[in-house]
């Protein structure tokens, strides 16, 4: 999961409770489900948080949400805004693979070392998430002080910035980073930032770009000019986003400007100019999702009154209004602030309601049903087969099934193309909140070497190993989708060898009574001579071998590895 840095001080000023310890911090953080993942060299907090919650992307949203827990804050806020002085135009040379843009004025914005690294965190974040590595979405943040706008004519605004589309060769700019005046293609091919984000861009016929009445001063997605580069000195920013979805940009905007409004700024719109239409940002309309109360009760599993929803609706934040629909039916009206993306269902509010009143509160019970479940043989299998590999002296891990395209296929290098243990048409996220959680994988190995490139600074040996969800695409499926439980182990130790992972492996299947075969294969993510495929009771089922230096260095491991993948079912 994603990890957030957050400085505990700076959280006990921002909520007011400065009478609370570290560890209190710690266990009222996990009352929210941010978990401590440990502290950084300056004692910042690493919390994971959950990708549905990025208004937690900063220690300002943390901070808001710890004062909703501690019954400070209540109910729905909604920044004031100023009415708009500036006004961002749309022209109808705008690349139209980006053809989106909003932004926000911040006024009274004070900016010290951590105020401003805690911005800049926010910005990475979300590049990362909504923004999916800035495809979809790309921040900009400016000095306003540093712009001059053009003189506005039509608008209710009295100055202007240009959004456009240049000529890759065409007006230079002095990119952050650097001294030297470059051209788009120049940043591309020469900054390290251009090069970076060069394949977001590379194929456009124009460039996007964004001027004042001074010039080019933001090529987004990739960098900002210098000229009007943030420091704690800003007072005033410009705050502008441009993408490929206006609702996307439009909720990132939302974000940032609660986290600066947590901080002391005014808010002031901006009015965004389309050729055919424009519309005042930030948009800070409040939607409202309508849940019945018996449905809250069914699902929460506690008898509750219509003044404790409402009180535990303001202590999420939310707003609630009582509705009395049908015959004798209660239910509730309520209000979700503009910054929370992921309040998309009645389901999502009544999840609120439940954290409020407390998980662990909830008392258990058994279902009023005649019989009582237990666990399905499959089950029981699978706890048989981690017991054994446990017993072996494997670390049993439990690792994330979504993972990105690239970890599952390119860092082993192989492709969905692939005829083998890895390979197969992935089954996909359609909207992931990003592009590390965009796919179901198709193996267990890959998300072993993610824990081992994760862990080089650990002791070794280390040997881990995971049964778990994997799947593909597969027409011949009544679903489409083919799944099963694959086994997976890594031996990373000094002299790992393949006779080390086959010997292990061949326990396994004789506590299970099964024959097992090892012919010699290839495999890319394997040494050609050092690999073999898996066949139990005469089945081709996985396959077993020393992994690639190549992969090793992808991983940034020096030890060797051995490792094994099968699927659970040839067990039996």
């Amino acid at each position: 999961m994603p990890t957030v840095e957050v400085d505990p001080d700076e959280l006990r000023r921002l909520t007011g409770h400065g009478e609370k310890d570290d560890d209190q911090l710690k266990s009222d953080l996990f009352g929210l489900g941010l978990e401590f993942e440990g502290e950084t060299e300056a004692g910042w907090f690493e919390l994971e948080f959950a990708p549905d919650r990025l208004d937690r992307l900063s220690v300002e949203g943390v901070a808001r949400s710890l004062r909703y827990q501690y019954g400070d804050d209540r109910g729905v806020h909604v920044p004031k805004t100023n009415a708009p002085d500036w006004s961002i135009v749309v022209d109808d040379q705008v690349p139209d693979e980006r053809p989106y843009v909003t932004g926000a004025i911040v006024r009274g914005i004070s900016l010290d070392e951590q105020a401003l690294e805690s911005l800049i965190q926010l910005q990475e974040k979300l590049h990362a998430t909504m923004g999916r590595d800035r495809a979809k979405g790309a921040i900009g943040i400016h000095d306003l002080t540093m712009l001059k706008g053009a003189a506005a004519t039509d608008a209710p605004a009295a100055q202007s910035i240009t959004y456009t589309g240049i000529d890759p060769e065409g007006d230079t700019f002095v990119p952050l980073d650097s001294d030297a005046e470059m051209t788009p293609a120049d940043v591309l091919s020469d900054h390290p930032i251009g090069d970076k984000y060069a394949p977001l861009v590379e194929d456009y016929d124009r460039y996007p770009a964004i001027y004042d009445d001074i010039g080019l001063f933001s090529f987004p997605p990739v960098i900002n000019g210098r000229r009007t580069e943030v420091s704690t000195d800003s007072r005033d920013l410009l705050v502008e986003m441009t993408g490929t979805d206006q609702w996307t940009i439009d909720r990132m905007l939302n974000i940032v400007c609660y986290a600066l409004d947590a901080r002391g700024a005014t808010i002031e719109e901006m009015v965004v100019e389309y050729p055919d239409h424009e519309v005042h940002r930030p948009d800070f309309e409040i939607e409202t999702k309508r849940v019945s109360h018996d449905r809250i009760e069914s699902i929460i599993g506690v008898d509750l009154d219509a003044d404790e929803i409402v009180d535990l609706a303001e202590r999420s934040g939310l707003d609630a209004e009582m509705r009395e629909v049908g015959d004798d039916e209660l239910a509730y009206d309520v209000d979700v602030p503009p910054y929370r993306t992921d309040v998309l269902h009645p389901l999502d509010v009544i999840d609120d309601l439940g954290r409020a009143y407390g998980f662990n509160e909830l008392a258990p019970i058994y279902p009023d049903v005649s019989t009582v479940g237990g666990r399905h043989e499959r089950s029981r299998h699978e706890r048989a087969v981690r017991d054994v590999l446990v017993g072996l002296g494997f670390e049993d891990l439990l690792n994330f099934y979504l993972v990105s395209h690239e970890g599952n296929y390119d860092r082993l290098g192989i492709g969905p193309g692939f005829d083998g243990v890895g390979g197969g048409e992935p089954v996909t996220i359609t909207e992931p909140y990003s592009e590390e959680y965009g796919m179901v994988r198709t193996w267990g190995l890959p998300s072993l070497l993610t824990v081992l490139e994760n862990n080089t600074h650990r002791a070794y040996p280390q040997d881990l190993a995971e049964i778990g969800l994997a799947a593909s695409v597969n027409p011949d499926e009544p679903t489409g989708v083919e799944e099963w439980r694959s086994v997976a182990g890594v031996l990373a130790r000094t002299e790992a060898s393949y006779e080390d992972a086959k010997a292990r492996l061949q326990a396994v299947c004789r506590r299970f009574e099964c024959d097992l075969e090892t012919p010699p294969t290839n495999h890319p993510s394997f040494i050609d001579g050092r690999t073999a495929t898996v066949e139990i009771d005469g089945q081709a089922v996985g396959v077993i071998g020393e992994l690639h230096p190549g992969i090793l260095v992808e991983h940034d491991l020096e030890l060797p590895v051995a490792a094994f993948e099968f699927r659970l079912s040839a067990l039996r």
